[in-house]
């Protein structure tokens, strides 16, 4: 007798992009990181720790940085924030860190 198809479960997919604009030259640099599935729970435990319903608009000002920290969960975006660079601390600043120690090679001063 032959088994039913069973729907093949795809490991959960994170994404988290980092971009850092503004500064005296006022370019702009980007940071991805996509973890393996193995380490999809230490990701998601980050990005969970970020006060995102509390992320206030960012100060503008001459020579700032100024931050967009997005986590897409395979096409969609999941959180969104404009922040500071004040504001870049705590758990910000560990997500942060996380991404741009983790970014390829290939993504890494765009």
């Amino acid at each position: 007798m032959p088994q039913p198809d069973t729907e093949t479960v795809e490991p959960e997919r994170l994404v988290v992009v980092v971009v850092r604009s503004g500064g005296i030259a006022g370019l702009s640099k980007q940071w991805r990181a996509e973890p393996e599935p193995a380490r999809v729970p230490h990701w998601r435990e980050l990005v969970e720790r970020c006060p995102w319903d509390a992320a206030e608009a960012p100060s503008t000002g001459a020579d700032r940085y100024q931050w967009r920290i997005e986590v897409h969960r395979g096409d969609d975006a999941v959180h969104q924030a404009r922040l500071g660079d004040g504001q870049i601390e705590g758990p910000w600043r560990v997500l942060v860190d996380e991404v741009r120690q983790a970014a390829s090679p290939s993504s890494r001063g765009r």
